[in-house]
C-alpha cells in the first residue's frame, strides 16, 4: 500500500488515525512495521506515536497547533523608533550592557523598550527587512563637534573652494602617519584549526611618512623615521611650494607643528603662495588623505614582511613613486563616502 502524507488530512482525521494505528498495536498486537503497511503511514510516523502514547496517554495523540508559529510583530511607529535608535545611539547611550549593535543588543532593546520578546533569528529577521548588515565602525571621538563638521561641510569647505577658482590657487589636503614593521593585514589560508604563521624578524622598526594629495591626482610626501616638528614640516611646505605651479591651499589637522610659531612665520612669509586651512577638530574621516594612508598601511607595509627599516623604506617609497605616477589611482581616494564632498 502506497505511504499517504498524513499532514494532507484534516485535523480530526489526523486525530482518529493516530487512535486506530495505536489501537492496531497496543490491543491487536501489530508490529510498528506491519502498522506502517496497513495503514500507509511511515515508520517515522508510526514510531512517534507510539512514543507520545506511551508518554502522555490519550493527550498524546492530540493535534497541536498547525502552521508556522504565531510570529510577535512590530508597528511600524515601533520599527520606525527603533531603525532610529540603532542609526543614532550606541547601545550604552540607551543604558544597554553593550559597546555595539549586536543581535543580541537590539534583542535586548526591543524587550526593554518596546516590551516585546523575540529570538535573534527574528532579530536577525528585522534587521535584514531594514536593509542593515553588520559593518565595522568607523571610530568618532567624543570631543568632536558635530555642528562644526556640519559647517565645515555646508559652509566653510564651498566657501573655500569658491575662493580657489576665483584665485586660480590649488586646494591640497596634508596629512602624517607612521608605520611599523609588524603591522599585518589580509588573511592566509591554512588547514582549518591549523592558524599560519609568518615568520619575521623579532626586532621592530618604525618610519613616518607626511604627504599630501589634490582631487585632481596629485601627490607630494616625504618619508622620515624622526618626529613631525615645525622644521620638518616647513622643508614639506617647500617641497610642495616647488611642486604646484599655483598658490597651494594646503587643509590641515590641529597638529602642533602646524600651529608652531615656526610654521607661522614662514607662512607669514610666503602667504602669496601658501595658505593653511584647519578641519574641524578630531575629524580624520573628512580628509581625503586618510585614504592614502590606508592604501599605504594596507599594500606596502601590511602585506609585506620587511627585515630591516632601509627594506620597508624602500618599500614604502616605490608604492608612493606609483602613486604618484598613476593619477587616476589617487582620485578614486575621493571617491570614498567620508571624503566625497572634496572631489568637487
Amino acid at each position: 500500500m502506497a505511504k499517504r502524507d498524513a499532514r494532507s488530512l484534516s485535523t480530526e482525521a489526523q486525530e482518529d488515525l493516530r487512535r486506530r494505528v495505536i489501537q492496531a498495536i497496543i490491543e491487536q498486537g501489530l508490529s510498528q512495521l506491519e502498522a506502517t503497511r496497513v495503514f500507509g503511514v511511515s515508520r517515522q510516523a508510526v514510531t512517534g506515536w507510539v512514543r507520545r502514547y506511551r508518554r502522555k496517554g490519550e493527550a498524546g495523540l492530540a493535534s497541536g497547533r498547525r502552521g508556522r508559529p504565531p510570529q510577535p510583530r512590530l508597528t511600524g511607529a515601533q520599527a520606525r523608533q527603533v531603525q532610529r535608535w540603532i542609526r543614532d545611539r550606541c547601545p550604552d547611550q540607551l543604558k544597554l550592557p553593550f559597546a555595539l549593535w549586536t543581535r543580541e543588543a537590539v534583542q535586548e532593546l526591543l524587550a526593554k523598550r518596546i516590551g516585546l520578546r523575540v529570538s535573534l533569528s527574528t532579530v536577525g529577521r528585522y534587521l535584514r527587512s531594514w536593509g542593515m548588515t553588520p559593518q565595522k565602525p568607523l571610530r568618532h571621538a567624543c570631543e568632536r563637534d558635530p555642528a562644526a563638521v556640519e559647517h565645515w561641510l555646508q559652509v566653510e569647505y564651498p566657501r573655500l573652494r569658491q575662493q580657489a577658482k576665483q584665485e586660480g590657487a590649488t586646494i591640497w589636503w596634508e596629512d602624517e602617519m607612521g608605520m611599523r614593521s609588524d603591522h599585518q593585514t589580509g588573511r592566509s589560508y591554512s588547514v582549518r584549526g591549523h592558524t599560519p604563521v609568518l615568520p619575521g624578524t623579532g626586532q621592530r622598526f618604525r618610519c613616518n611618512m607626511i604627504s599630501a594629495i589634490t582631487n585632481r591626482g596629485h601627490l607630494c610626501f616625504r618619508l622620515f623615521t624622526g618626529n613631525v616638528n615645525a622644521d620638518l614640516f616647513i622643508d614639506f611646505l617647500q617641497r610642495l611650494r616647488r611642486l604646484s605651479h599655483k598658490r597651494a591651499l594646503l587643509i590641515v589637522d590641529g597638529h602642533p607643528a602646524h600651529r608652531a610659531r615656526k610654521t607661522q612665520r614662514w607662512l607669514e612669509e610666503h602667504a602669496d603662495q601658501m595658505r593653511l586651512i584647519f578641519l574641524p577638530a578630531y575629524s580624520p574621516d573628512l580628509n581625503p588623505d586618510e585614504m592614502l594612508n590606508q592604501d599605504v598601511k594596507s599594500n606596502a607595509v601590511g602585506r609585506q614582511r620587511p627585515h630591516t627599516l632601509a627594506q620597508m623604506m624602500q618599500t614604502v617609497l616605490s608604492c608612493l613613486r606609483s602613486r604618484q605616477r598613476r593619477r587616476d589611482l589617487v582620485q578614486r581616494y575621493f571617491h570614498e563616502a567620508n571624503v566625497a564632498y572634496a572631489a568637487l
